[in-house]
């Protein structure tokens, strides 16, 4: 696909994808507030409690209740299309920025593996359908029988996709793939379990039939689930522009630190009304994360301070030679790369002051987190790595 073209379509599918998502997690975070904070005393036998909120310059009184048949709305607001536009926006995204670029510029790393780029998208696809359905049954057939079983089993199968997919795909195509497959899991729950139980409740309120409250407490159940993966997602999406996270030697070590670390933080805001002895814990838990963090990203670099022995001198022509072949194929006023339109974040790295400027850069992603070149497409060395290396610890000089 041209490259234009591929531009184009970027621009307007991430647009959607980032209106719907945060209209999707908006919505579901409002409605789990809701539901953890109702006034539950002194209300008749279908409420399940109310609240009264300040908004706008004006209150609102919302109640959640059950309904006899003639008490149906003439309007309903369902919340159910944010969700199926944010799956379907980020599915297209997967396909225009990992699958479509020759050469899979962004999905593949020799350093990584050496599949090829067919058979690294069969790998990405098998891992998120796989998965879903992986989930869908577990909790289909334990759900209800054995919930800690089926907790322990998402779990397995969340941490088994951290660990496996970095080993296979590129670091920054690793982060999206395990993304995909938790907004997958989360679409999956709304089309397939939450809004079929709520047409169920729908048609026994219009019909005046019995309303199976096991269906609300199944959809619920799936609700919770999304509540959960929603902060882990969320940093996912925006993952691509922290290399040193992917990019890291401990990619798979700090997406789980991330992912526990968020659904850690997202616990403590269900519980932070009703059961202060966590607090601590939680807390706790949720500091050592960023700490762990800090050393999974390279903080420990930082705290080594500068070495003891005088930095090697390196000659800038050696360095240019390297920045020439390795890097200007892209960064470039004119990149010759056929995936790049333009200079990935508009990096120009053609002349020596530009090579200056950048040079903080070039230590964080080339040097550091080994984040590029992108997927390492033109094959630089741990030499030429360590060559930079030398060169920015004397001073990045131009001679």
């Amino acid at each position: 696909m041209d490259p234009n073209i591929r531009e184009v379509l970027d621009l307007v599918a991430r647009w959607i994808h980032l209106i719907a998502g945060i209209m999707w997690v908006g919505n579901s975070m409002l409605f789990n507030w809701l539901d953890r904070n109702l006034d539950k005393e002194g209300k008749g036998p279908r409420s399940f409690g109310e609240i009264w909120l300040l908004h706008s310059g004006a209150y609102y009184q919302v109640e959640k209740k059950m309904l006899a048949k003639e008490e149906y709305p003439r309007v309903l607001h369902w919340f159910k299309w944010q969700s199926y536009t944010t799956w379907i926006s980020g599915a297209c995204l997967m396909a225009i920025v990992y699958y479509m670029p020759s050469g899979g510029a962004y999905l593949v790393d020799s350093n990584v593996s050496g599949i090829s780029v067919d058979r690294a998208i069969d790998f990405g696809l098998a891992t998120i359908v796989g998965g879903f359905v992986f989930y869908d049954v577990t909790w289909r057939v334990l759900g209800k029988r054995n919930e800690k079983l089926a907790t322990a089993l998402t779990l397995l199968l969340v941490g088994a996709a951290v660990v496996g997919i970095p080993r296979v795909l590129a670091g920054r195509a690793a982060y999206m793939h395990v993304g995909a497959l938790l907004g997958t899991i989360m679409a999956g729950n709304v089309f397939l379990h939450i809004v079929p139980s709520q047409r169920e409740l729908v048609k026994a309120t219009q019909e005046g039939s019995t309303k199976d409250l096991e269906l609300s407490s199944h959809a619920k159940q799936r609700s919770i689930h999304n509540n959960y993966f929603t902060f882990p997602l969320l940093f996912i999406m925006v993952s691509n522009h922290f290399p040193s996270t992917y990019g890291s030697g401990h990619a798979a070590l700090t997406l789980a630190v991330l992912i526990v670390t968020g659904a850690l933080v997202r616990h403590f805001l269900n519980i932070r009304f009703g059961f202060a002895q966590w607090v601590p814990a939680v807390l706790g838990t949720i500091t050592a994360g960023i700490v762990a963090l800090f050393f999974l990203a390279g903080g420990q670099e930082v705290l080594a301070g500068k070495p003891k022995a005088p930095p090697e001198k390196i000659a800038f022509s050696r360095v240019q030679l390297v920045i020439n072949d390795r890097c200007v194929p892209c960064h470039a006023k004119k990149p010759v790369d056929p995936s790049m339109q333009t200079a990935p974040n508009n990096v120009v790295l053609e002349t020596p002051e530009q090579i200056k400027q950048y040079a903080e850069r070039i230590k964080i992603r080339a040097v550091v987190g080994k984040t590029m070149p992108l997927s390492n497409k033109t094959n630089m060395t741990e030499e030429e790595r360590g060559l930079l290396g030398k060169w920015l610890l004397g001073g990045a000089n131009l001679d």
